[in-house]
């Protein structure tokens, strides 16, 4: 099936296409119990099983954690990746001069942190 999801990188929603197998054995028995993931034990003289909540914990689980627009991957969706990369931080260059003419017996303690 699909899933419609926002991606991750820029915010646009799209259909996600998923793939995912369900596995619910349902028997009879004396009580309800739902404590086991593939087994659902159901009264005697009950007709009906709700099947939602295990439906929706597959779609929940086969959706991948990085969701990423197909537009993004091929390159049709340039103007929201230019937008992204014009807002990015950027790294000051007095930031870069200031490491840069650090005292050499400051480098020497650091690497004593880093020696662990």
């Amino acid at each position: 099936g699909t899933v419609n999801v926002p991606c991750d990188v820029s915010g646009e929603e799209f259909d996600l296409p998923i793939k995912g197998k369900l596995k619910l054995l349902v028997k009879f028995g004396d009580a309800f119990n739902d404590e086991n993931e593939e087994l659902l034990i159901l009264p005697h003289g009950e007709f009906q099983v709700n099947v939602a909540q295990y439906i929706y914990e597959s779609i929940i689980l086969s959706v991948p954690l990085r969701r990423v627009h197909p537009g993004v991957k091929d390159g049709s969706l340039s103007d929201v990746i230019e937008k992204l990369e014009s807002l990015s931080p950027k790294e000051n260059k007095k930031e870069e001069q200031q490491n840069n003419d650090i005292d050499p017996r400051w480098e020497n303690l650091k690497k004593l942190l880093t020696d662990k």
